[in-house]
């Protein structure tokens, strides 16, 4: 594995999921502050918005993927299968009454684990077989 190489995927992971990330506070901060929905749904939906721009993004700049995208977004909505419900339970239960959390603050961590988890899964599991297969 060229080290070098890595690191250079590692860094357009993280600026494509900042991008996303900003997608993400941008609806959620929308649907929570104008359209004043539900904490979790507004939550749901920033989220879904962000994991579409982000997979688009790093399947074809950040891993190179030739690969069968159907299946990978398969893969991807398995992941999101799991940790969403995970997600939506933890920003519940911190936002709600019993602990009072900020929003923005549970947003911000709960996008911190995603990213993390969502780096690894992708680059071994997603994306491995099919790493570096596209044209550049």
């Amino acid at each position: 594995m060229n080290s070098k190489k890595e690191l250079l995927r590692t860094v357009k992971f993280v600026l494509f999921s900042a991008s996303a990330g900003i997608i993400q506070v941008a609806s959620f901060a929308l649907f929570e502050e104008v359209f004043h929905w539900v904490h979790w749904l507004s939550y749901l939906l920033a989220l879904i918005l962000s994991v579409l721009w982000n997979f688009t993004l790093n399947r074809k700049f950040t891993f190179y993927s030739a690969g069968n995208v159907p299946l990978a977004m398969l893969q991807v909505a398995i992941f999101y299968l799991i940790f969403t419900p995970l997600s939506t339970w933890w920003t519940a239960v911190l936002t709600g009454a019993a602990v009072g959390w900020n929003e923005y603050l549970v947003l911000a961590l709960t996008m911190l684990v995603n990213f993390t988890t969502e780096y690894l899964y992708d680059r071994f599991v997603v994306f491995r077989k099919s790493l570096d297969t596209a044209k550049k």
